[in-house]
Parts: C-alpha cells; structure tokens; sequence
C-alpha cells in the first residue's frame, strides 16, 4: 500500500486554506506555500488566513510555512496545487527542481491559458510527470463551509487507486466524506465547466430570470457537460453522481459561489473588468470559457450555454439579447 509522508498544499487563497485545514485534522504536520509572506507571518501570529477563510482556525505549530516553492516541492513527496489556472504557469516556472517523482493533486478548477490544457494533463505533458501520479481533488464542497465544519463531500481521482485511497484518507475527518473515482479526466473537465455554467447561472438572475428558468438551465447544463466531455475522453460514468452533478448545482446556487457573483454582476450591467475588480478575487469560469470554446471548435459538441457566455464575455454581446436567443434553445 502506498503512503505518503510528506504532503504540501501549494496556493494561499480559500481552497488552499480549506485543504490545509482539512489536512490538518490528521497529520502532524502540512506543508504550505504562498507568495505573500506578509499572509505567512499573519498565520503564524494570529492563527488565521487574513485574506481567505479569516473564520477558519490554523495551527501554525502543524504546519511547515514558505514562500520559496522549490522549498515545498523538496519538503513534500505529495504536492496538493491550488493555484488559479490563470496564474499556475508563473508559478510553476519559478520551479528548478524536478516533479517527476512527486505525487501531485490538482485542486485546480480550470484549464491552463497557456497551454490550453487541463491541469492534470498539462503537468504530464509541459513537465513529464507520469500520468500515475496525477489526481484531481473535486467537490461538491465550498471552502467556505469547510471553515465552518459544515458536513461537505469531496471526490479524489486518480488512475491509481491506491494514492486516490491514500489522499482520501489524509483528508477525511468527521465533517469530510469522501470517495474515490478512476476517471481523472472527467472529472477535472467537469470541475472547469461547472464554473462555466455557474456564471450562466448568476447572468440569468442579474437579468431577472426566476427559479424555474435556473432549474431548466441547470438541467440543460448537466446534459451540455456530458455532450462536452464524451467527446474528449469516452467512458463509461454517470453524469449524475457528485462529482459532476452535485458540484454544478452547488456552484450554480450557493451564495459562496464566486463565478455565480461574477455572473450576476454581468446580469446587471457591470462589465467584465469593472466585475472583477469589485469582486477582488478570480472567477475561473471567466478564463474556463474562453478555453473551451476553443476547444469545442474542434469537437463540435452541441453546447448553447457555453457559446451564450463566450458571446457575453468575450464578443461584448448584450446579455439580455443573448439569454433571450438562449432560452430558445433549452427544453
């Protein structure tokens, strides 16, 4: 059976804060990059992430803080990343040690822009990790309950089993449930489009839609997603469980839901830029729908949502015109 002896979370917002807490609950000590040292030195005298997740309690004690990231990656045999997709790649070039025989999780909603690939596919490709040593660590989970000790559930996927069993171990507690999948893939497209159909979502309500347009949308959505998918990587799996299902609807409806904010503030008029600077954190969706509509123009799978939105953000569209051709296309 594998172990892991060393393990590092790798990002300093709310999902890296979660997963360190979480982690915590069981190891003696976690490893934790982030660029901001002043965010560093915050932890280790108050105990808490000031920026993120300010209501999460932290241990200090249990945890091996640095911003030098070879620091980390020398530190840990298991990598956790937590990065936003947008910045993963400034990141990951600061790196001079080699990855190759590290285990490394993405916990990454989104696709790199720089490569146009997944997270899990591009450290395989870009930096020659092996593909066994690659997972995806996905919800339905916000950090933001994890703070708040809220019964919450996660999906870690790997092609090996035995390190998805591993990880999902170090991770549950008496508020974490979890359960393992072999379809890396799968999972981590569905973890970036849900971001996609999230900002649709929160669109749609800016522009006054009620609850029974979300619930059609939603379920336009969850069939887009498995159309999307199939074409890139066929297999057999049930669109329906969690891991897909369960984190598009927690992202499409929940209050904690960042790209839903970011979609309902593009409802009411704000621009792409205004909405961002006003939200002061990243939306993944927003850079997930650039990425795979460029995708999609290669598979050609059927997916209104998506287009809708790339329309909205991208070809400055207006979005009350563009959701009322949409609403013609959904059943």
């Amino acid at each position: 059976m594998i172990s892991i002896n060393k393990i590092a979370v790798l990002g300093g917002g709310s999902w890296a804060t979660a997963i360190v807490k979480m982690l915590s609950e069981n190891l003696d000590e976690v490893g934790w990059y982030m660029r901001s040292t002043y965010i560093l030195e915050h932890i280790k005298r108050n105990k808490h992430n000031p920026s993120y997740l300010s209501s999460a309690d932290l241990h200090p004690e249990k945890l091996f803080l640095t911003n030098d990231i070879n620091e980390v990656i020398k530190y840990a045999d298991c990598l956790i990343f937590a990065i936003p997709s947008a910045f993963l790649k400034s990141e990951l070039d600061k790196i001079t040690v080699p990855l190759d025989t590290k285990i490394i999780f993405s916990a990454i909603k989104g696709i790199v822009p720089e490569s146009g690939l997944i997270v899990g596919e591009h450290f395989h490709e870009e930096l020659d990790v092996p593909f066994n040593n690659i997972g995806v660590i996905t919800g339905p989970c916000h950090a933001e309950e994890v703070a708040m000790e809220r019964l919450s559930y996660l999906t870690i996927a790997s092609k090996d089993k035995e390190k998805a069993i591993c990880l999902a171990k170090l991770i549950s507690s008496r508020y974490i449930r979890t359960k393992i999948s072999d379809d890396i893939i799968g999972t981590e497209y569905a973890a970036m489009l849900k971001n996609i159909y999230a900002i649709a979502a929160g669109i749609a309500h800016g522009l006054g839609y009620g609850d029974n347009f979300q619930a059609v949308l939603m379920s336009n959505s969850i069939r887009e997603m498995e159309r999307f998918i199939k074409k890139i990587h066929e297999m057999n799996r049930n669109i329906n469980n969690s891991a897909y299902l369960g984190d598009l609807l927690v992202t499409g409806y929940s209050v904690f839901s960042r790209n839903r904010m970011f979609g309902n503030m593009i409802g009411k008029g704000y621009t792409v830029k205004s909405a961002m600077f006003e939200m002061n954190m990243v939306a993944e969706g927003y850079y997930a729908t650039k990425s795979a509509f460029k995708i999609n123009q290669k598979n050609k799978a059927i997916t209104p949502i998506i287009d809708t939105v790339y329309d909205i953000l991208y070809a400055e569209k207006d979005a009350k015109i563009s959701f009322e051709k949409l609403t013609n296309l959904l059943d």
